[in-house]
């Protein structure tokens, strides 16, 4: 048997690596979760900052801007620009994505890695500045993992002691009440709820039909045909509207607290609180329009 004799053939380039800057097509992501004064002023940092920051780089041509306002970062599936981005990215439209942290970028980790995962079978780079992190660098994904994972939990954190503040609030007599598209009522400049004459006497009209004996098709149909808007201001009424109406005990003035919880707060799943948690009832928290000796009527008819 013949010896093997085995020859290293040298590169004459060195490999190009990932992590280092060359001439690209770099584009910006930029997301904020609220859309409150210092959100809003920390979205317009971020936009102006790295729109610059890319057109100052000489080896960088700029491929634009993406940016989310008032947007959660827990699910992808809600961020039009991001979803956007990540179109353009497999379309071929930019080399590099540029955003200030992994937090931005998603808090869910199975986002984050399947993105990340998707722009780097596109040859697509992303830099998270605060992390220092290049994606291309093929020994970055368990750091990744775990920097997504604190992430997460970090959302995960912040929901629980959001929900918590509330729940004290409630315990307080807080009421989260909206009067848009709530038929009946409406905020003054001072924030107090007060009475809409004109939509209330619609729901003293319901009211008064339903006792009488008129289902909810029948006095559906009768507001449509006299022209009466429904609580979103439309034409068309339905007997679900009808219904929620008859059933909501913040015509007496009255209110319950805690109706809906979220069960999951990467999905934002809520469900009907049917005994789980605590609810919060808060007498004469308002001006009635039905007085409860009617609304107790149209329960048990009901």
């Amino acid at each position: 048997m013949n010896n093997k004799v085995v020859k290293i053939i040298y590169p004459k380039k060195s490999a190009p690596s990932t992590s280092k800057l060359k001439k690209r097509r770099v584009c910006g992501y930029a997301r904020v979760s609220t859309s409150n004064d210092d959100q809003a002023n920390s979205y317009k940092t971020q936009v102006a900052y790295y729109t610059k920051f890319i057109k100052s780089h000489d080896g960088w041509e700029y491929a634009g801007m993406y940016s989310d306002e008032g947007i959660s970062g827990v699910m992808t599936r809600n961020r039009t620009a991001f979803n956007k981005m990540m179109a353009d990215a497999v379309a071929g439209k930019f080399d590099l994505i540029i955003t200030k942290s992994i937090s931005r970028f998603a808090r869910n980790t199975v986002d984050a890695l399947q993105n990340i995962r998707t722009l780097k079978n596109c040859n697509v780079e992303v830099y998270f500045e605060k992390e220092n992190i290049w994606t291309l660098d093929s020994k970055v994904e368990v750091m990744l993992s775990i920097l997504s994972c604190l992430a997460q939990e970090e959302s995960r954190s912040i929901s629980e002691n959001t929900q918590w503040g509330i729940r004290k609030r409630f315990e307080r007599g807080f009421v989260r009440f909206r009067t848009t598209n709530f038929l009946g009522y409406y905020r003054n400049e001072n924030g107090d709820i007060c009475i809409n004459e004109t939509e209330a006497n619609v729901v003293r009209l319901i009211y008064k039909l339903f006792i009488e004996g008129m289902s909810y098709n029948k006095i559906a149909n009768y507001l449509m045909e006299r022209g009466i808007k429904s609580p979103c201001g439309k034409t068309k009424w339905y007997d679900s509207v009808v219904r929620n109406i008859l059933r909501n005990e913040r015509y007496t003035g009255d209110a319950i607290s805690q109706k809906y919880y979220t069960v999951d707060y990467l999905q934002k799943i809520r469900k009907r609180n049917d005994g789980c948690l605590k609810k919060y009832f808060v007498e004469n928290n308002h001006q009635a329009i039905i007085d409860r000796k009617t609304f107790q009527t149209a329960q048990s008819l009901m």
